[in-house]
């Protein structure tokens, strides 16, 4: 296995290069402002709450096809050579656009979602929140699962912290969408 140099920034072309070597081709990247920072192995819980919130809306999309959602799938600004974010689940409301076959699709999604794995730290996680919302996401959805939080966070506004009483709306990207909060921590 060859481990990037930490010692140097790498670029988007050399990030694309690294991740599909043999000995990357089953392990998930992203880079971070030219650091190439592999992603932690998805826990059961991380899975499940995934597996939950991916299936209502699915249903939600299939009833009212107004956007596409995607699982792990990397995004790049077209003029940010040093970041290339992959977040746990996303939502594109332009489905005219082609899809992307080979490396990062070059726009942020309209919705990120991000569930914190044990090893992340919080600064972690609002960071990318920040880095989406400054790019062009309308909303992030940062799924704390040990407090059983939903932190959102929308362009030029304050984050706003939601607990198991709340439910998440889809707002202007999926507008109708409402889920529960505790929905997706109904099976951990």
């Amino acid at each position: 296995m060859t481990l990037p140099d930490i010692s140097k920034l790498y670029t988007v072309d050399e990030f694309e290069a690294f991740t599909v070597r043999p000995e990357n081709r089953e392990r998930h990247f992203e880079l971070i402002h030219g650091e190439i920072v592999e992603k932690a192995m998805p826990t059961e819980e991380h899975g499940i709450i995934i597996y939950t919130l991916s299936g209502e809306i699915y249903i939600f999309l299939k009833a009212n096809p107004i956007a596409r959602a995607e699982i792990e799938v990397r995004y790049k600004m077209p003029l940010d050579g040093h970041n290339s974010r992959q977040p746990d689940l996303a939502v594109v409301v332009d489905t005219q656009t082609p899809i992307v076959r080979k490396g990062a699709v070059p726009r942020m999604p309209d919705l990120a979602v991000e569930v914190k794995s044990p090893d992340d730290k919080f600064k972690d996680m609002r960071d990318k929140a920040e880095y989406y919302t400054a790019n062009g996401t309308r909303i992030v959805w940062l799924i704390y699962p040990q407090e059983r939080l939903v932190e959102i966070y929308r362009p030029n506004k304050d984050s706003q912290l939601l607990n198991e009483n709340d439910s998440l709306d889809g707002e202007d990207v999926l507008p109708g969408f409402t889920l529960p909060i505790r929905e997706l921590f109904r099976l951990i």
